[in-house]
């Protein structure tokens, strides 16, 4: 979960260094820290905190012209963060550098026999040990004393180091953690995500899982832990620098907020295709699994709904932490269809290699081409969200439910279990969902604003929905207890009176989704409730319907559509109340604390 950047070149390496942590600290950002060589000297520079302390730190120095480097802004693990724990980490006699992302499971034993064989381990971190043992290694071979550490290390790992003993390479290695090379003209990168380097190249290398390598300015070697050289693509990134920037927006969550609307027209336009191939196996499949963590998980859980309405086939929804722990039952047709924002969370990946190991077919909707997800995938729809640089996740999550609904409707046609004018209706529905998207963020900003401002000093939130809507009011909790540090439960309404109704009095908030549907006098009855309690209530609801009011004067209004459809337009005000919340109580929307956006460790 952390950020990881290395350069080497002709240019001066501390500013891409620093650039590139900015653009990763969405990764991580709780202390960070840099090393790079000159005069065959280490300067490392590390401090708690995010980038701008840093950079602060290093503003009226004196700082070395250094063409080599690596740099981490961290999410901390093993280790309080602070100055001491902060990466780069180095051996005794500060010879070779080093910084990590992952967990080495096997740290303390290491740790022990190391400090057994007289070196000093002065951090807490599990980072640490790997310099100490590079040390330990070293017998005028850089290289091989590199790869006999990886073969000590258990656990998942992305890592860099340098060193003074051969100051003319990097070397990397990566372990069910992403890294990528960024291929230069006399000069190279390396970064744990593509919008670290893209501002000064497009041309990247998705280094695949047990493989190392090493950079110098004019060449890359990429072999796996025996040091057997590896074959590898240069791949073009399609995507801007300038796309994972503000533009203007005063957080990056908000900019993403209001790029859905064109990501789900472009979704909409590109539309997913079967190969033949494909075709065969969902001809036969029985069940599907979903397996997804967080936010796509409540996409999962909106999944099922669509794909048990439209084809009948039953559809099982997992946290990916507890696929692996229940024994779940994979029969000869299973499907699994993991959903995942980064292609890099470790307990989805962990979860989709079981799966396989039991027969299972994965299907994977992902937003980053490349990705560990992506390459153990049999088939896999891209989400084309662009790169999503706020934690909590917006666009992706919109994103990938367009690709579940355009996903059904194919299966739906496929095996002809709704009419084609039922087809028609729904795929018409669904063309029209970017453009009713763009009158919420035109017609209700302003006005959600407001209600966030009358609401952001309560001390906790309860959101319900029913039908397919109790995913959102799961999704409208987590995004507001994410970025406000709100207590937020979301609850499907019906379950209200099984407990959560003890909490309802006058200091309490509910968020109500009350759209036109077949069970909307049912959602007015628990609305009832909670007033008759004294509950504040907010309700989203659908344009046209104002005996609404009559229960709340906080209304918010989202255009008519069909009720299976309706989560992609409830999802707006619930974002933008979230965020107006925040803004009001002066939190970090777009890095709110103990958070990061990628969850490689489990």
């Amino acid at each position: 979960m952390c950020g990881i950047v290395g350069y080497i070149g002709e240019r001066e390496s501390i500013g891409i260094l620093l650039e590139g942590l900015k653009r990763l600290e969405y990764r991580g950002y709780d202390s960070c820290g840099i090393v790079v060589i000159e005069n065959h000297r280490f300067y490392i520079a590390k401090n708690t905190g995010k980038i701008n302390d840093l950079i602060k730190q290093l503003k009226n120095k004196k700082l070395p012209n250094s063409t080599i480097g690596i740099a981490h802004t961290r999410w901390a693990t093993h280790g309080a963060p602070n100055k001491t724990n902060a990466h780069p980490h180095c051996d005794c006699k500060l010879e070779f550098g080093i910084v990590h992302n992952g967990i080495i499971e096997n740290y303390l034993e290491l740790k022990k026999q190391l400090i057994k064989e007289g070196h000093r381990i002065v951090s807490q971190t599990d980072t640490e040990i790997i310099a100490h043992l590079i040390e330990k290694f070293y017998k005028g071979d850089f290289k091989e004393a590199f790869l006999k550490t990886l073969n000590h290390l258990i656990g998942s790992f992305a890592l860099a180091a340098i060193s003074l003993r051969e100051i003319d390479r990097i070397l990397f290695a990566r372990r069910s953690s992403p890294l990528i090379i960024g291929v230069g003209t006399n000069e190279n990168f390396l970064a744990s995500d593509v919008p670290a380097i893209l501002s000064y190249t497009n041309k990247v290398i998705y280094l695949k899982d047990e493989q190392a390598g090493q950079l110098t300015k004019s060449s890359i070697e990429i072999f796996d832990f025996k040091g057997r050289p590896q074959k590898f693509n240069i791949e073009k990134v399609l995507w801007s620098a300038e796309s994972s920037q503000k533009s203007g927006y005063p957080h990056f969550m908000l900019k993403e907020i209001y790029e859905q609307p064109d990501v789900s027209k472009k979704l909409f336009n590109l539309g997913i295709t079967f190969d033949k191939n494909l075709q065969r196996i969902l001809s036969r499949v029985t069940n599907f699994y979903i397996i997804a963590c967080g936010t796509a998980y409540h996409a999962g859980m909106v999944g099922k709904y669509i794909i048990e309405k439209l084809t009948n086939i039953s559809v099982n929804v997992d946290l990916s932490s507890e696929f692996r722990y229940r024994s779940p039952i994979i029969q000869k047709n299973s499907i699994v269809i993991a959903i995942s924002q980064s292609g890099e969370t470790a307990d989805t990946l962990a979860a989709v290699r079981q799966a396989k190991r039991e027969g299972a077919k994965i299907i994977s909707i992902c937003n980053v081409v490349g990705s560990t997800l992506t390459r153990e995938s049999d088939y896999v729809f891209y989400t084309h969200a662009g790169p999503e640089i706020g934690v909590a996740s917006t666009k992706a999550y919109t994103a990938q439910l367009v690709v579940l609904y355009l996903f059904a409707l194919r299966l739906a046609e496929l095996k002809n279990t709704i009419s084609k004018q039922a087809l028609f209706t729904l795929t018409r529905a669904l063309s029209m969902i970017s453009l009713q998207q763009q009158q919420i963020l035109k017609n209700q900003v302003r006005y959600i604003s407001s209600v966030a401002q009358r609401h952001h000093n309560f001390g906790s939130f309860l959101f319900l929905g029913r039908n397919i809507n109790y995913p959102s009011a799961l999704e409208g909790a987590l995004k507001l207890k994410e970025i406000s540090y709100i207590p937020a439960e979301g609850y499907a309404a019906g379950e209200m009176k099984h407990g959560p109704i003890a909490l309802i009095d006058e200091y309490r908030a509910v968020v109500c989704i009350a759209i036109e549907s077949p069970i909307y006098e049912k959602m007015v009855s628990n609305i009832q409730e909670i007033k008759s309690r004294k509950g504040k209530i907010v309700i989203i609801a659908t344009e046209g319907n104002k005996e609404i009011k009559d229960l709340s004067k906080e209304v918010i209004y989202i255009p008519k559509t069909q009720e299976l459809l309706s989560p992609l337009l409830v999802a707006l005000p619930l974002q933008l109340f979230a965020y107006y919340v925040a803004v009001r109580r002066g939190c970090d929307v777009d890095q709110p604390r103990n958070l990061a956006k990628s969850v490689t460790v489990e």
